[in-house]
């Protein structure tokens, strides 16, 4: 077994390394750059109205859908805040040097345009199943926006099958097997817990939550989301105004870094730009999953009549995810020095905090803050792309795949905490190329769509406050 997963390994290294990695760097990065143009900068533009409907401002309960705005935005973000902003952080700096981090902010900042495109599509195409719930996402405005105003159905079938089915590989890879191994990895450097059994104990309470579905998913995120986001951030910014006098070198070796790449230091591998930016982009692109197609899935199924108003929700995420919180884990690791520490993966982060909490006399705090820390973001992500799978599932094959396919994902659950950190990843960042590539296709074809719904919107609260 462990030869055939070498086997399997390097070939899905071949492929991330000469086909992945550049496929989504020449493709993700244009695609962001060409809806900012389109859509003037509105991520940044309207900002403050996308605050005012998470806060409720204009919310009502009769509107059709399964959730709110808020419980929407906490279910995606429980999806992206996850092993990405501590692992996955400290994986890109690893391989690309503090440089990466600037590629992140590249990622997360034309991501919050693309998160806004694909929720905004999703929520309009979304269908309605027979008992009353919601289903939406990228194969639904595949089949039923490119379908019939490109008056190519077979085109449109195939791309939304092919979408469908790496949403399932995705989340087994993504959601589940990355986060759970984050886990059993920090138990294990934390507190000695054989992987296994720490894997037969998440298992069993992931399919606790999950068999109730997205209400009962939402409620468990509406919780867990806004209280691990402060513990962390918290103890990240006690680290941080300790070691405020190393901020400002850090910020030169991340734009020094981002077009010169890294040489090799201590425990560090040294990179070059182009690994640089792969790195950068793919651990961005992972961290707030922006482009990939996974958090409209949630979105559709939020309590709106106009699509644009859970499309400026979705933007918010990567705003959150990436350029705060991903800032914040880079910035600790640079302080620190912890990056020239030669760790690899959770270890790294576990070092930066432990080191910077214990100049401020709280020793051996900081591994535990990771470890729980960790154990809360990762726990959430693995619950939300249980129903990500499940919307996918119940495309394909209809509502009777939907109990099948918890059990598989209750089995990967398992693999996530046996398998190797290496292969685990190298699996993720394949997958994830087989959801984006296909949404952002659909995104390019169905842009006028999308800025014509934009205009519209926008058109009707100008005249609504003109009266």
């Amino acid at each position: 077994m462990s030869e055939f997963l070498q086997a399997m390994d390097k070939v899905i290294v071949w492929y991330n390394d000469y086909i992945g990695g550049y496929a989504i760097l020449f493709l993700l990065v244009p695609t962001g750059l060409y809806f900012i143009i389109r859509l003037k900068f509105l991520n940044v533009t309207k900002l403050f109205h996308s605050i005012r409907i998470v806060a409720g401002k204009y919310s009502h309960e009769e509107d059709e859908g399964d959730v709110n705005h808020f419980k929407a935005l906490t279910t995606a973000l429980s999806a992206t805040v996850g092993t990405g902003n501590i692992v996955g952080v400290a994986l890109a700096i690893y391989l690309g040097g503090p440089g990466a981090l600037f590629w992140m902010w590249v990622t997360g900042f034309l991501g919050m345009i693309l998160k806004f495109s694909e929720c905004t599509l999703s929520h309009k195409y979304r269908v309605f199943n027979s008992d009353g719930s919601v289903s939406g996402g990228p194969m639904y405005y595949i089949r039923d926006g490119i379908g019939k105003i490109y008056h190519a159905p077979v085109f449109a079938k195939v791309l939304a099958i092919i979408f469908a089915v790496a949403t399932i590989l995705a989340s087994l890879g993504t959601g589940n097997m990355a986060q759970v191994n984050g886990m059993t990895d920090a138990l294990h450097t934390t507190y000695g817990f054989t992987d296994w059994i720490t894997g037969l104990v998440i298992t069993g309470l992931v399919l606790l939550i999950i068999v109730g579905g997205l209400k009962r998913i939402a409620d468990v995120t509406a919780r867990l989301v806004p209280f691990m986001a402060v513990t962390y951030v918290l103890a990240t910014l006690l680290v941080l105004f300790d070691m405020y006098e190393n901020i400002p070198h850090a910020f030169a070796m991340i734009f020094r870094g981002a077009f010169t790449g890294t040489a090799a230091t201590g425990g560090f591998v040294g990179s070059t730009i182009m690994m640089t930016m792969i790195w950068g982009v793919r651990r961005g692109l992972f961290s707030n999953e922006a482009g990939q197609g996974s958090a409209p899935i949630a979105h559709a199924a939020a309590k709106t009549e106009y699509s644009v108003r859970e499309g400026l929700v979705a933007s918010l995420e990567p705003l959150v995810d990436t350029l705060i919180i991903c800032t914040m884990t880079g910035l600790m690791l640079i302080t620190t020095d912890a990056w020239h520490s030669g760790i690899k993966g959770v270890g790294m982060t576990i070092m930066a905090m432990d080191q910077g909490l214990a100049k401020l006399g709280l020793v051996d705090i900081g591994k535990h803050i990771i470890t729980w820390g960790l154990m809360m973001f990762a726990f959430s992500t693995v619950i939300s792309w249980s129903y990500y799978g499940s919307r996918a599932a119940n495309y394909l094959l209809g509502e009777k795949a939907i109990k099948p396919y918890y059990y598989l994902y209750g089995l990967f659950v398992f693999f996530g905490s046996v398998w190797g950190i290496d292969l685990v990843w190298h699996f993720v960042d394949m997958v994830i190329t087989f959801m984006t590539i296909p949404n952002l296709i659909a995104l390019l074809l169905l842009s006028g769509v999308l800025i014509k719904e934009t205009n519209g919107y926008f058109a009707m609260m100008k005249e609504r406050k003109m009266r």
